[in-house]
């Protein structure tokens, strides 16, 4: 496998596939890099350079029991593009992998990259307060924390339901892709995974989505139950220079893989654009 080594001596998984224009994937909780399956090989075919990792304690990335943060988390990212010594980047994020692309924006700045695209992200700030009423209260993430504790093999099953929209009405359920889920999940650590649910849920991102620089596009469902976009996209498109929301109607938090091929041509278009 294909892996470097950061500066804490983890091991980080990851993949880099074409020659072209560089397109850096990050994935969300609790996945990882096969997640981004059907983008990176559509970009692949139109002559893009794809790279995806895991993150730590995701995957098949080391599961150390230090580092499981948003600070660390953006490090080995720069540590990854400085190995690959890559440049004109257009970094992409879903979830909790928007997060990191933005945290890694904050703490490293734009020499390596040329456009940014947040999917159904978690900036600017998910947790409920009293200068974001419209964020989820604490009680959600300490249910998420219970449920993996308790029995994450069950939970990250149940939790394909509201992920990908299949618990609405005339959904067109996939159990291959449900299968999928559960097993990036289960490849990862429970502590690493336990420890990353503050840091989608309760990192304030607004410092760093007031550092963008480059064009930004976000992506986001109006049906996401996962991180509703009233408190994430709508929000964030307002403090990020430059940047443009499409919204797609009755989308869930899975459009990467229920709306793949929708993605996959806005990724396009705005890379090419």
């Amino acid at each position: 496998m294909s892996t470097i080594k950061t500066k804490d001596g983890t091991s980080i998984y990851y993949k880099d596939w074409g020659t072209g224009k560089p397109v850096v994937f990050s994935h969300g909780w609790p996945l990882d890099a096969d997640a981004w399956d059907a983008q990176m090989l559509f970009l692949l075919g139109h002559g893009y350079r794809v790279i995806a990792h895991d993150r730590r304690g995701h995957g098949r990335s080391d599961q150390p029991s230090e580092g499981n943060d948003m600070d660390t988390y953006a490090d080995d990212l720069a540590a990854l593009l400085d190995a690959l010594d890559v440049t004109g980047a257009t970094l992409v994020g879903h979830s909790t992998g928007g997060g990191e692309v933005a945290h890694y924006i904050g703490r490293h700045g734009t020499k390596r990259v040329a456009k940014a695209v947040l999917i159904g992200a978690v900036p600017p700030l998910m947790l409920k307060t009293e200068a974001n009423p419209e964020g989820l209260p604490i009680d959600v993430f300490d249910g998420i924390r219970q449920g993996v504790a308790a029995d994450r093999s069950q939970f990250y099953k149940d939790l394909t339901l509201p992920f990908y929209g299949y618990n609405r009405e005339g959904a067109k359920i996939s159990q291959g892709v449900r299968d999928l889920f559960w097993l990036e999940g289960m490849r990862g650590g429970i502590k690493g995974h336990y420890e990353c649910i503050k840091q989608f849920s309760e990192v304030d991102y607004t410092a760093d989505l007031e550092k963008f620089d480059v064009p930004t596009l976000f992506l986001h469902g109006d049906d996401d139950q996962i991180v509703p976009i009233g408190a994430a996209a709508q929000k964030a498109v307002k403090i990020v220079k430059n940047a443009t929301l499409k919204v797609y109607p009755g989308g869930a938090h899975g459009m990467c893989t229920v709306e793949a091929d929708k993605v996959n041509a806005d990724l396009l278009a705005f890379i090419e654009s």
